[in-house]
């Protein structure tokens, strides 16, 4: 079975997005500054539904390539959902989604559709994508749930691309953790001009 990780772009002062986030600003006011590290190198890299095209470094294309063959299910919430419009109906992964919420959304649920709405909890969400995801990893994709799963203990890996940016403000990612230490063992760095990969182990 494979590991539970997040994998997110974060500014270096801790932030996936900035402030005033929604469906008309998805990353929040200036958030786009963090994704530019996709369209600022000369290798280009085709994700697995084929709906788009990065240009990054040849060393973030090898990370990509690698992070992104590797998962096998994604794990998400209402509000990333609702924010993305179900990004169109398929994700750029291509992978089933399993999205936490108190509600099914209308429209949504239909035969073939990649997204499964969980109501039960985010142990419930991570079950079941361990299930469909068989020897590949979950990603968990909102900064809610990674704090939701690593205050449970189901994250067994952390991975950040931070960009060397100070947004001020927004959603941080590593908010609402309590006092309790959580200790973690980097396991790998790659160094680009415009980002920094850093994969982390999580000790349990």
């Amino acid at each position: 079975m494979g590991k539970v990780t997040s994998g997110l772009t974060m500014s270096l002062d801790g932030f996936i997005a900035a402030p005033n986030d929604g469906p008309e600003n998805p990353l929040g006011e200036g958030g786009m500054r963090l994704f530019d590290w996709y369209s600022s190198g000369d290798t280009d890299y085709v994700v697995p539904s084929g709906g788009m095209t990065f240009k990054v470094s040849p060393e973030s294309a090898e990370m990509l390539r690698e992070a992104f063959s590797s998962i096998g299910a994604i794990v998400t919430g209402r509000r990333t959902f609702d924010i993305t419009n179900g990004w169109g109906g398929r994700h750029p992964l291509d992978v089933p989604i399993f999205v936490l919420t108190h509600s099914v959304p209308d429209g949504w649920d239909y035969e073939g559709s990649p997204f499964t709405f969980v109501t039960d909890g985010v142990e419930s969400a991570v079950e079941q994508a361990r299930a469909a995801a068989g020897e590949k990893n979950v990603a968990v994709g909102a900064a809610s749930l990674v704090q939701q799963c690593l205050k449970a203990g189901l994250l067994d890996e952390v991975h950040v691309d931070v960009v060397p940016v100070l947004l001020g403000g927004g959603i941080r990612l590593f908010d609402n953790l309590g006092a309790e230490h959580i200790e973690l063992e980097r396991t790998r760095i790659i160094e680009d001009p415009d980002v920094t990969h850093m994969t982390f182990r999580v000790v349990k």
